[in-house]
């Protein structure tokens, strides 16, 4: 027997933040072509690795945009939960997108060992300050929705790396400007590099978590077990599984054994009322669904999962 309280799939955690992500694209875009520039007139590849990273988050920004678009499409008979994972296929694309683009930038600093070119610092300066101020405003944009899906919180922090990384351009800036050393230059963009792996292998991380089915951050099991157990009616628990579709979809599914006495019309509905008020009250799972099993009936179950 299933019970669910929630059938509805309106829009998914990346399609309520939709235009904050369109506002910080626009801003991104913006600074990408002025700092493209700034680095080809000043000959900095720190600059040129800082457009280039600024570059993959206008591009993840813009999967993700496409993916909260597509998540909308309803359900049907071949997709019965839509298309809502494709914000998760979303920042898979996202996480590798920023790998290549660190892999490229240390050959290019490797390759610049030992004939480092002479860079305009003016330009590389005021270029990376002006990256900075932008990055500025898109975490702002995106600081109180980063909690809530993946591919905010992917461009959240694809936008932190691009302010540690204009940081990193503007005193590689003042060193060459007051001291001479070129390599500086070379230095700061292995910096921005190495910043930009540990965000895409969290981000990867977290991708792969929700495509093999893991148990959601933050969800305790047990306890999820002693509060179904806790009532009337209730006397054991068995095949949980927990879940999450997308970035703020958490789904939960579970056998409920109950005394013989509670399968009438009024007992049972009582109980999936409980069950369902529980979940959604104390573990934000609103998406529920419930198998009630007589006691009586046990000894016929073969138990896919404690």
């Amino acid at each position: 027997m299933g019970h669910d309280h929630d059938h509805s799939h309106g829009l998914t955690a990346t399609g309520k933040h939709r235009k904050r992500l369109i506002a910080v694209l626009a801003i991104t875009l913006a600074v990408v072509g002025i700092q493209v520039v700034g680095a080809l007139l000043s000959g900095s590849l720190a600059l040129l690795a800082d457009a280039g990273h600024m570059l993959s988050d206008a591009a993840g920004v813009s999967i993700a945009l496409l993916a909260a678009w597509i998540a909308t499409r309803p359900a049907n008979d071949a997709r019965t939960y839509g298309y809502q994972r494709a914000e998760v296929l979303a920042a898979l694309a996202n996480a590798l997108i920023l790998i290549v683009i660190a892999v490229v930038i240390f050959i290019e600093a490797i390759r610049r060992i030992g004939s480092t070119p002479e860079v305009q610092t003016d330009i590389m300066l005021w270029a990376a300050i002006l990256g900075a101020a932008a990055n500025l405003v898109s975490l702002l944009i995106l600081q109180g929705a980063q909690k809530e899906s993946l591919n905010v919180r992917g461009a959240y922090l694809e936008v932190l790396g691009d302010l540690l990384g204009s940081f990193a351009v503007i005193v590689a800036a003042i060193i060459i400007m007051v001291t001479g050393f070129q390599a500086a230059d070379t230095i700061a963009s292995v910096l921005i590099a190495l910043m930009i792996l540990p965000r895409a292998w969290s981000l990867l991380r977290d991708v792969v978590d929700v495509l093999l089915e893991a148990t959601p951050k933050g969800v305790d099991v047990q306890m999820i077990r002693e509060h179904i157990l806790s009532v009337d009616g209730v006397v054991d628990v068995h095949d949980i599984h927990i879940w999450t579709i997308t970035s703020g979809v958490p789904v939960f599914s579970a056998h409920i054994v109950v005394n013989d006495a509670v399968l009438n019309a009024h007992g049972a509905d009582e109980v999936l009322d409980k069950l369902g008020t529980c979940l959604g009250s104390h573990f934000d799972t609103e998406h529920c669904t419930f198998q009630l099993e007589p006691a009586s009936h046990s000894d016929h179950e073969t138990h896919q999962h404690a």
